[in-house]
């Protein structure tokens, strides 16, 4: 008796299968004018089967072949476009023949390789590039952010955003892509390098001046009413013109804002003047413990330009949270200098709209209990937590 236990051995392809693989290929291959469908489809279904059983030397001979062609049969192609990478190159490359769900399967069932091919393509549709963003490979996200003829839906942005947080040197990128939203550009701020912050400040910030012109009659409505309604006083907080809390200082122990960072420079920034200081800018102790303990920076500016600080009190302010004017050898501090260059190029209509924005997004809008309340209700995707922008931004900043 034959013992069976063991697989037969490999036996090489004979000249018979080398010349009916090739034959397939030819058919297949073959202009729409040249075959009906029917032969086509058919020739395609035994070319598949016979590759299941072939040598790369064969599967990239088909590969190379089919590249060109966009009559060829999809499973053929999906299947070779699944292969080794040297096998799927040609036609990761070069084939128009593929579709979005095509390219879909193939990014889930390979390797980073041909994911990276396929992030380097044109004229990739919004699915695939949302595909390639959840797979969050770094290489492969880079590739997919320089590539200019790959659109990038809102919700892909999203994904994107929250990915740079942990990838910083996608910043830059994203910084430059039309898709780009004032949401995602104030989120990112918060991790971004020094030249996309300039550039974040100085592009994406909006002087409002639309908004306040249209709805000067909702103001004088909503003080009639007594600001009782806190949606309607929230959302027209953004829009406003007026920066300072005048109540505040009208409250306060210090004279001003001036006179709350006169005294830090004196004595040093704690909790208290934190708070004091936020409120008398008009903005959330949340939002202004951010801007202070920022390494960057830059939030002083925004924070000094938008509520009327002149030049000398960014100073005061560096100088208040035990930050160097001078570098060891006596030259001006860069990290000062470079806040210093960020007040002088922002007007205070954009500084005003990113510091509302800010405050916006991350204090009256954030609130963690809510959120997990949110999350553990587990409440239906139309809930203010799933599409609110500010709440959105609160988690990006913040984490959840």
């Amino acid at each position: 008796m034959t013992d069976t236990s063991e697989a037969p051995a490999f036996k090489p392809p004979g000249a018979a299968r080398d010349a009916l693989v090739r034959r397939l290929i030819d058919v297949v291959a073959l202009p729409g004018s040249r075959v009906p469908p029917q032969d086509r489809s058919m020739a395609g279904d035994i070319l598949l089967d016979m590759l299941l059983h072939s040598t790369d030397r064969e599967r990239s001979l088909c590969a190379s072949r089919l590249a060109v062609c966009r009559d060829a049969p999809r499973r053929v192609l999906r299947y070779l476009a699944q292969c080794s990478f040297a096998v799927a190159k040609p036609l990761l490359e070069e084939s128009e023949a593929f579709d979005s769900c095509d390219l879909v399967e193939i990014i889930e069932n390979s390797s980073v390789d041909h994911r990276l091919a396929i992030a380097r393509r044109r004229n990739l549709g919004p699915s695939v590039t949302d595909c390639l963003a959840r797979v969050a490979e770094p290489q492969v996200v880079r590739d997919l952010l320089l590539n200019r003829n790959a659109p990038l839906a809102e919700s892909t942005m999203d994904k994107l955003i929250a990915l740079s947080r942990d990838e910083p040197s996608f910043c830059p990128i994203l910084a430059e892509r039309v898709e780009l939203r004032a949401s995602h550009a104030m989120a990112m701020f918060w991790w971004a390098d020094a030249p996309t912050r300039r550039k974040i400040l100085t592009r994406q910030a909006a002087d409002r001046s639309e908004m306040i012109s249209l709805c000067r009659d909702v103001f004088e409505m909503a003080a009639a009413e007594g600001w009782k309604d806190d949606v309607t006083r929230k959302a027209l907080q953004l829009i406003e013109r007026r920066q300072r809390n005048r109540a505040a200082i009208e409250r306060s122990a210090y004279d001003s804002l001036e006179g709350a960072i006169a005294a830090a420079a004196a004595r040093g920034v704690d909790a208290e003047l934190v708070q004091e200081i936020g409120y008398l800018a008009g903005i959330k102790p949340v939002t202004a413990a951010k801007i202070l303990s920022d390494l960057g920076g830059e939030g002083l500016a925004v924070l000094c330009k938008s509520t009327g600080l002149k030049r000398d009190y960014l100073r005061l302010l560096w100088t208040a949270l035990r930050r160097p004017l001078e570098s060891p050898d006596g030259e001006p501090d860069p990290g000062f200098l470079r806040v210093s260059e960020t007040y002088e190029v922002l007007s205070v209509a954009k500084a005003q709209t990113t510091l509302r924005y800010w405050n916006w997004s991350l204090s009256s809008a954030y609130s963690p209990g809510a959120m997990r309340q949110t999350h553990d209700m587990g409440l239906p995707a139309n809930e203010e937590a799933e599409y609110s922008t500010s709440q959105r931004t609160a988690r990006l900043v913040f984490g959840n």
